[in-house]
């Protein structure tokens, strides 16, 4: 397979109610990350660092534009501040999809002095299972 460019995302988030809403739209940049934690297990007959992998996390911060529509981000992110849902977050491009059951920690506006009103909202995941692409 080639290699491509980070075209054409579709990113789904569930709004308060459970319902996925397609938010691609408003999204003008995101971050995912899926790390995996580390113990050290050097015993004293080592001369190098000996790790086993521990718990599988995720992680997805979305950054996008303020759009007020029926069933779009500010619709779907309004009630981050109020109601403790776990949400669906499903991120796919070029056939490939990550779902992630997560807690969205924040919805934050922000207006700059040239009048963009733009939006980041942080999630992390909540149900123990681990991230995997499919």
């Amino acid at each position: 397979m080639a290699k491509e460019a980070g075209f054409a995302f579709t990113v789904t988030v569930d709004d308060s109610a459970g319902s996925g809403r397609d938010i691609s739209n408003d999204i003008m940049s995101l971050a995912i990350s899926t790390p995996r934690g580390s113990q050290d297990i050097t015993g004293l007959d080592k001369s190098a660092v000996e790790r086993i992998l521990l718990l599988a996390d995720g992680q997805v911060t979305l950054d996008g534009a303020f759009n007020p529509a029926t069933n779009m981000s500010h619709d779907v992110f309004k009630r981050v501040s109020t109601t403790s849902v776990t949400r669906t977050v499903a991120l796919a491009i070029s056939g490939q999809t990550l779902s992630m059951e997560m807690l969205f920690t924040d919805y934050a506006l922000t207006r700059a002095n040239t009048g963009e009103l733009t939006w980041s909202a942080p999630a992390q995941l909540s149900n123990g299972t681990a991230p995997t692409w499919s």
